[in-house]
């Protein structure tokens, strides 16, 4: 969504990085730029005028008229001015001190409520809360089926006395749900209200009255992130006519400029809480503004990332991996699959890349990275027996063409995939080390065992002598010495190390004539 903004701002501070000294003519010309990127991005002009005045005020002071390097000064200050209008510090939920917490939804008709519901709901249930959703969008044809719907997806329950489609008091079933909800033994209540094509009196008056007959402990804008502007018009009539203590951004992965996530929040004065970044009820999370702050600027967001491999990586499965690669276990096609998969499960690949920092200038190369390569490849893997996917070696040619047929790719494909696992089991022979890999454990008691008898062996073929008391072993006659000296034999080394190749045998020392280097001097 932030593409075209990030790639404006990625074009103003390349043209800073190569000056030594700011002037205010190059203020002046780098805040004209930044200001024309946001207002190409749809950002509220009231909001463009206060960050462009901050960010100028900042750059004549004295923390980038004496740095070293004025460019990455400026593009610090942009980076915290950036972080302050998307909110500041991360928003999270506020609990009521008494249970049920109630959370109510509102918004535009199409704004994503009921689908948020759900996201919501998985959330809250994945955070240990036994979440409660309430069908309280009685207008538009279907809702009530499409949040039961939603909310068995997510695993949570549901509240639906009435059916809908028009029938119904939507403030009885809301008045009626906190009841219900500690009945159940339920702690928070997700209400779902309905939306309207547009503001009108109707809707405030409806979404009032559900707000005074529950009393929600938070009160969530579902806000459209690809209406622009608009966005700022519609949230300040629900701030005036119904209130609320948080925004929600739906449609974060969308094409369109995203002006709405950098004005909404200066605007209304209430901070951005959640943000959905597609349509499974997995892209959901919290808000945080300094990574999206991060990701505009072209820094990536390498905090996201690590929490989504923590969700998709089983903990028990890792310990299992690091301990079978500390014990010389070895590699396997199978750990190459499962690791395949956990990576699957995180997301598109080209999004996962997106967050690493200097993505930005490889976005044409991410745009043709497949996730169906990914598909293949584990189409190959499961095409193999188990004793084949344990030891890749005994896959000879016969084999490599049935593997091709069963997963319905060519056999240099197969011959591909091999040579890549050969690298990467080699990579991982390599960090195992000597004694484990580091943080990975110790080496397992039967390898140590195996490790110290082959020791113990070329030990044994140093000694080259008997053991003996009080004294050292006696070389016997013949045993390999230093050439020249008594036992030792001409062109050997000493005792437990191989002779030379023939011809290159050390010279007897013995046989060497000094009579030429004989002092002639007199007396001598």
């Amino acid at each position: 969504m932030f593409e075209t903004l990030s790639d404006r701002l990625d074009k103003v501070f390349t043209g800073l990085r190569g000056k030594g000294r700011l002037t205010d003519a190059d203020i002046d010309a780098t805040a004209r730029e930044i200001r024309i990127a946001l207002l190409e991005a749809d950002v509220a002009l009231p909001a463009v005028r206060a960050f462009i005045n901050a960010v100028k005020e900042r750059a004549r002071g004295a923390e980038v008229s004496q740095a070293l390097n004025p460019a990455q000064q400026v593009i610090k200050i942009v980076n915290e001015e950036l972080i302050q209008i998307l909110g500041g510090e991360t928003r999270r939920l506020r609990y009521a001190k008494q249970s049920p917490t109630v959370i109510m939804l509102a918004g535009l008709q199409g704004s994503g409520k009921t689908t948020l519901a759900g996201k919501l709901g998985r959330w809250l249930r994945g955070q240990g809360h036994a979440p409660l959703l309430v069908a309280c969008d009685l207008q538009r044809p279907n809702a009530v089926n499409q949040l039961s719907i939603v909310a068995q997806q997510a695993g949570v329950d549901v509240y639906a006395p009435e059916p809908g489609n028009g029938v119904g008091d939507p403030i009885r079933v809301a008045a009626d749900s906190v009841e219900h909800a500690r009945r159940t033994q339920h702690d928070v209540v997700v209400v779902d209200t309905a939306g309207r094509l547009g503001i009108d009196a109707e809707l405030m008056a409806q979404a009032a009255g559900i707000r005074d007959a529950v009393r929600p402990d938070e009160t969530l804008f579902v806000v459209d992130a690809m209406i622009g502007q608009d966005a700022v018009t519609t949230a300040e009539a629900f701030r005036d006519g119904v209130g609320f203590s948080g925004v929600v951004l739906t449609k974060l992965d969308g094409d369109a400029r995203g002006g709405a996530a950098l004005s909404v929040r200066y605007v209304t004065g209430q901070p951005i809480m959640f943000a959905s970044t597609g349509e499974k009820l997995t892209d959901f999370d919290v808000f945080h503004p300094e990574r999206m702050a991060s990701r505009i600027l072209g820094m990536g967001d390498v905090l996201t990332l690590i929490e989504q491999a923590e969700q998709a990586f089983d903990a028990d499965q890792a310990e299992k991996m690091a301990g079978k690669l500390a014990s010389r276990e070895g590699f396997t096609l199978e750990d190459f699959l499962e690791q395949m998969m956990a990576i699957r499960k995180m997301g598109p690949i080209a999004n996962l890349l997106g967050m690493l920092p200097g993505a930005g200038a490889m976005k044409e190369q991410l745009k043709q990275v497949d996730d169906r390569d990914l598909d293949r490849t584990a189409a190959i893997i499961r095409s193999m027996t188990p004793q084949e996917r344990v030891d890749s070696k005994i896959i000879n040619a016969s084999r490599r063409v049935r593997i091709a047929n069963g997963s319905g790719v060519t056999v240099t494909e197969v011959n591909q995939l091999l040579e890549r696992f050969a690298q990467a089991q080699k990579m991982m022979g390599q960090m195992a080390g000597s004694m484990g890999l580091p943080g990975m454990g110790p080496m397992s008691k039967k390898a140590r065992g195996r490790q110290m008898q082959a020791q113990s062996k070329k030990g044994k073929g140093k000694k080259g002598g008997v053991k003996g008391k009080g004294g050292p072993a006696r070389r016997p006659i013949g045993a390999p010495g230093v050439n020249g000296l008594p036992g030792g034999l001409p062109g050997q080394l000493p005792g437990g190390m191989p002779g030379l190749p023939p011809g290159q045998a050390l010279p007897d020392l013995s046989k060497l004539d000094f009579s030429q280097f004989k002092d002639e001097r007199p007396g001598r």
